[in-house]
């Protein structure tokens, strides 16, 4: 089943990847002890919560997990293209790399991003046993941060990309997403012949954008054939999942997390 929980905490799994081989989960906002607005699960520590309320809601997460936080690797996110590839876990005196893809092709790390409405992409190679996530904002989207994490893949760890699992997990739906010229000038501009499918104009007049086509069709001419999108709206359904946009900016960030075992 895509859902979990476990001690309050739930979360979501994608069927295709394997459970024997990877330990993974998109958590939603409940099990947490973060009052409102951030109210429960928050893991983000730039949004005004308590230092200590966070810390204690990203090791809950990570108990779910049964594995231990010092085993984290993270970056500041910053809507970029940038991938980082790590074999270690990030210490927790050392600054954080500014990164919108993580990848790792070790045991001993488990990666870790906080999201609110942008598309939490999973990554999984089974055949080099590498796995990654990456966070597409509409600014990661349209910049091909997929495409360069699955470049990096394939550079880095020899990875196939036909052998490579993609999961697109909760995030805005386009019903919700509704943007202006600026995003649309960048994704007709950035996207080639894709936008004409990703940008959708209602009947009312207004403009939305699908990041989950959009970042489907990219994995796709990045060669990868295998992808689960999990089709669940972060704003239709916040009272599970933090949504900036439903939440007038005013939220948390909910974790998502992968390692192999």
């Amino acid at each position: 089943m895509p859902f979990l929980s476990q001690n309050g905490i739930k979360y979501y799994q994608f069927d295709s990847f394997s459970s024997s081989e990877v330990q993974h989960g998109i958590f939603t906002r409940l099990g947490g002890i973060s009052p409102a607005p951030w109210d429960s699960l928050n893991v983000g520590g730039t949004v005004g919560d308590d230092t200590e309320r966070v810390l204690e809601n990203r090791k809950r997460l990570f108990r779910v997990i049964n594995n231990d936080i010092e085993s984290v690797f993270d970056v500041w996110q910053v809507h970029s293209a940038d991938v980082v590839c790590t074999d270690r876990p990030r210490h927790a005196d050392e600054d954080h790399i500014k990164a919108d893809g993580i990848l790792t092709d070790s045991r001993d790390v488990t990666l870790f991003m906080r999201f609110a409405d942008c598309v939490p992409i999973m990554l999984y190679d089974p055949e080099k046993k590498v796995v990654g996530i990456v966070h597409a904002g509409w600014q990661g989207t349209v910049k091909k941060v997929a495409e360069a994490a699955v470049r990096k893949m394939r550079t880095f760890y020899g990875s196939n990309p036909k052998n490579i699992l993609a999961g697109i997990g909760p995030s805005i739906c386009v019903n919700c997403y509704e943007v202006k010229s600026d995003v649309i000038d960048e994704v007709q501009s950035k996207l080639g012949e894709i936008a004409r499918e990703v940008i959708v104009q209602k009947p009312d007049g207004k403009t939305h954008f699908d990041m989950w086509l959009a970042n489907k069709l990219i994995l796709q001419s990045s060669g990868v054939e295998k992808i689960e999108v999990s089709r669940i709206c972060t704003a239709c359904n916040h009272v599970e999942w933090f949504s900036h946009r439903a939440d007038h900016g005013k939220t948390g960030r909910f974790g998502t997390v992968i390692r192999l075992k």
